[in-house]
Parts: C-alpha cells; structure tokens; sequence
C-alpha cells in the first residue's frame, strides 16, 4: 500500500475533524490534503520528481507532515534532518543524499547557506530572502490539484540516517511497504465514531516519530504536536486537549515522574503510553505504571532500519498487581523484557556464525519480514554486512526466556570481554539502577592488558545523596557473579545521550578509555 493512502482515507471520512494541533492552530484532515496537494504541486514546479529527495531541517511542526505526503505523491523521497546536528554533519549529509530541496527553519538559515550550496532549491519554513522561497508562499502559488504517485509500494519513500552513536551516520532507506506492513496489521483505520487525539513529541527525524505520525493519519487521530519535549508543557497539552495517547522515550517518562509538578495535571485521558528507542529502567517503569493507574502501558522495540516495531510487550504483561504471588514475580522480571516478536515477523538470536544460540544464551537478534530497510543509501559494503539472506543483523544482543520473551543484553559493539567472560553491560547496569543513590548509571569496558577488557560504572548519582565507588562495587558483588562487578566507578553530572535518549558510550571510551580508581 502507498503510504498517501493514509492520508485520502481521513481527508474523506473525517474531513472536518482536527488533523493536527500546533500552538493553537488547529488543521482540519480536508485542510492537510488541500495543503499537501498544494506543496506537492509546488515542489513539482521547483523540478522535484520521482526518485529526487527532499530534505528537511526544523524542530516539531506540522510542516513535516506535509513535506512527507507531497514528497510521496510526487514518488520523491523524504529525508528529515536532526535538528541538532552542527555544520559539518549537516554538510555531510546533504553531500551523501544530494536533495534537490531543502526545507529549513529561520534558526537554520546561516547553516544551510553554507552547507546547502549544491541544493537546487531553499524553502524557508518560517521566513524568506534572496536565498530561501517562503513556504506559504510557495503553497499559495500552486495548484490545489491532486497528484497521484504511480510507483510500486516497494519503492523508497524516505531516507532516514542513522543516529551516529557509532559513528559516521548511514542514510537508511525505507519503502512505503516498509511503514504499510507494520500499520495494516496493528492500527485501526479511521473511523467516524471513534474520535482520538495523540501527543506527538519525539522528533520526526526519528523512526519513533514518523511511525508515530503515519499511525496517527492512517487512524483519523487528531495529533498534539510539541516542538521540543518540555514536560510541564507536554501534562499541559495532555489536560488541555485530553489526549489518549502517547509515544515517549525513558527519558521523558522520567522527566515527568520527577517533575515537581507531576500531581498538579489531570492526565487521566491517557489511555496507552507507547514507550521504546531506549532501554527502560526497571524502577521508572513500575513508578509510571503506579502514578498513572489508568494508562496502559506497550513497549514497543524496532530500530530504523526495521521502519517500526518488531516486538512489543503488552499492557496486560505490565499489570504487576495481580495474580499469584509466583505469577506476579514472573510478571516483574517479564517487565525488563521487550517481550514477543508481532506475528508477521521471524526472530532468531544467533552466535557469531549464524546458528541459533541455545534458550538462555546471549547472541545477536536477528529479523525477517517485510517492513525492514531496503539498505543503506550508497553504502552496499553496510547494506551487505547488515543484511544476509534476507535477515537483517540488528547488532542488538538479547536471550529468550523459557516462554519466547525477549531480554536485551546491550548492543555487540559494547559487550564486554573479560578474560574470556562475556559480560553484558544491561545486567550490570539494572543491578546499579536498583541503589537508592543511583540516578543513572552507564557500563562499559576499558581496555587492560591482563584481561582484555574490565567493567567501569559511570554514575550519575540522585540529587542530594552521596555514595562511595567501593559501595556500588560491594553492592554489585553481592548481587552477581564476581567477574561481573564493576572495577572501577566514576562519577559524572550526566550522561551523554543522543536525542532519543541513548547513552553514546563511544564518548565515554573516549572520555575514559583507562582504569580508573574506585
């Protein structure tokens, strides 16, 4: 299916309802296609066509939306740009991508100017000059007339890059099939009675985003859109517009569940909290599933080169309160999982030649279906490397349990080697998020001579408590095998993250590639 079909099917059922909310704007479903048809028309007059990108540059906004659909219906691709990368990632990727358009915010103009000098065309979202044609100007000037796209549904429809916590980012492409396979099986097209309103604050250069988004159109649901996540505006948005549903990152949660002023905000509408792109701590799970009773709780994993979720865990798995007393403890360490693969996609968890790892056994989780990525764009070396017969190599580690649930055990690249012994980060760091001084805790290797590797703790401890690096050490020994106790702490005021909350444990090697005293 043609991703632009998620938009026609609500522009004619539900044509007045509110498709978007921004600062107060309200965009009705008939007024997004009359503008998408508008922008499509009027890239088409700036030379876009099939198979040429269109890349965009700009916080939150319903512009995105927009640029996405137009861009489809002229069979162009998408390519959304992280709003916080500096001149010289920006200028690489525009380089890699090569867009005959790009689209940018005001604060974004100087940077684009020096970046963008073989762009065709600049299209100023907020403003305009010699350089940048005005975006409402723009649509005010074309045509309301539709296009139709006429490529295959197995065709590119965006390129996304990678968030680079790695290294240099890769441009991932995705096919309109990529996105249809997932929604047609999971998301409830719109309908005239059912009438939802979702909160969308991760950014829409992230799969989590855009998954979010398409999910949201093809469902008729009114989305809330917040330009950055700021939490006493997003309770905000949630009371004012009773919001049902949400997609968040650890990160956020916990910003909210901290914030002072968490009790003062009615956030009963809240239905479903989708929750994923990070690893979620145990304690800020089960304290979000205590303050907010009436919301039901999904974990979703996938990365971008998935296009979206290959296994969830539940509501019914994060309902901790009931049952035996045996039931309620499987129940709990289920809750650390990322539970079950979705029902049209394969899961295997393989050791380094490719053979399934026994139940238990730690090893690489590896997918088969149709939404995965078609590869990396100019990167067939990558392409090769990820994709092997058909599975796509997540570079994530995990183990099942006795009952096919998932457990993730860190990414290959930061598993940790000592002397033999493979010690996965996760488990360590679950152990350390459970101390009462622990705010945050990231593990990783540093290099040794006798062993190969040792385990460093880098803590971020909470506010107003102090520990020793010897106590945490004790207090992991106690807790796991003795190779795997970290050997050395340091403390630091934050972690470093990328804009979806990962930790970059790159930078932390780099910060602290020796040794150091606990």
């Amino acid at each position: 299916m043609n991703t632009t079909e998620f938009l026609t099917l609500p522009s004619l059922i539900v044509p007045e309802r509110a498709a978007t909310v921004f600062e107060g704007l309200r965009t009705s479903f008939a007024e997004l296609q009359e503008r998408v048809n508008r922008l499509a028309n009027g890239l088409a007059d700036l030379g876009v066509g099939a198979g040429d990108r269109v890349a965009a540059i700009q916080v939150n906004c319903p512009e995105h939306i927009e640029i996405y659909f137009a861009a489809a219906k002229l069979d162009a691709i998408y390519v959304p740009l992280n709003f916080r990368i500096r001149a010289n990632e920006l200028e690489f990727m525009l380089d890699d991508c090569t867009p005959k358009v790009l689209l940018a915010g005001a604060r974004y103009t100087d940077m684009v100017k020096s970046a963008g000098k073989n762009v065709q065309a600049l299209v100023g979202l907020e403003h305009s000059d010699d350089s940048f044609v005005a975006y409402e100007e723009l649509l005010a000037g074309a045509s309301d007339e539709e296009r139709f796209p006429e490529g295959d549904e197995d065709d590119t429809t965006i390129i996304m890059f990678t968030s680079g916590t790695t290294g240099v980012p890769k441009g991932v492409m995705l096919s309109h099939n990529s996105f249809s396979s997932y929604i047609l099986s999971n998301v409830a097209p719109v309908d005239p009675d059912v009438d939802e309103r979702n909160i969308l604050t991760v950014p829409l250069y992230h799969i989590a985003g855009i998954q979010s988004m398409m999910a949201a159109v093809y469902g008729g649901r009114t989305i809330v859109i917040q330009r950055q996540f700021e939490p006493a505006d997003w309770m905000r948005l949630v009371q004012e517009e009773k919001a049902n549903r949400a997609m968040m990152v650890p990160t956020m949660l916990k910003m909210l569940l901290d914030h002072p002023d968490f009790g003062k905000y009615d956030l009963s509408s809240l239905d479903v909290i989708t929750y994923g792109a990070a690893p979620m701590p145990l304690e800020v799970i089960k304290q979000a599933i205590q303050k907010l009773p009436g919301t039901r709780f999904i974990n979703a994993f996938g990365q971008t080169e998935t296009a979206s979720t290959i296994t969830m865990l539940p509501p019914e798995a994060h309902d901790i309160t009931s049952g035996t007393p045996e039931e309620m403890e499987i129940k709990l360490k289920r809750l650390s999982s990322i539970g079950k693969p979705l029902d049209d996609v394969e899961i295997r968890i393989v050791d380094e030649d490719g053979n399934d790892v026994q139940q238990g056994e730690v090893g690489e989780i590896i997918a088969r279906g149709q939404r995965l990525m078609k590869g990396y764009w100019n990167r067939e070396d990558d392409t090769r490397e990820t994709l092997r017969n058909g599975w796509l190599y997540t570079g994530d580690l995990g183990y099942f349990d006795d009952e096919d649930y998932i457990f993730l055990a860190g990414r290959a690249k930061d598993f940790i080697k000592r002397a033999g012994e493979m010690i996965s980060p996760e488990e360590v760091e679950q152990v350390l998020q459970s101390h009462p001084a622990v705010d945050e805790v990231a593990i990783i290797g540093v290099p040794d001579v006798d062993w190969g590797e040792r385990v460093m703790a880098v803590v971020v401890t909470r506010q107003g408590l102090e520990v020793a690096g010897e106590e945490l050490i004790e207090y992991c020994h106690q807790r796991l095998a003795s190779y795997k106790r970290p050997e050395s702490v340091v403390f630091v005021s934050e972690l470093p993250r990328n804009p979806m909350g990962k930790v970059v444990k790159r930078q932390l090697r780099e910060s602290y590639g020796q040794p150091a005293e606990a």
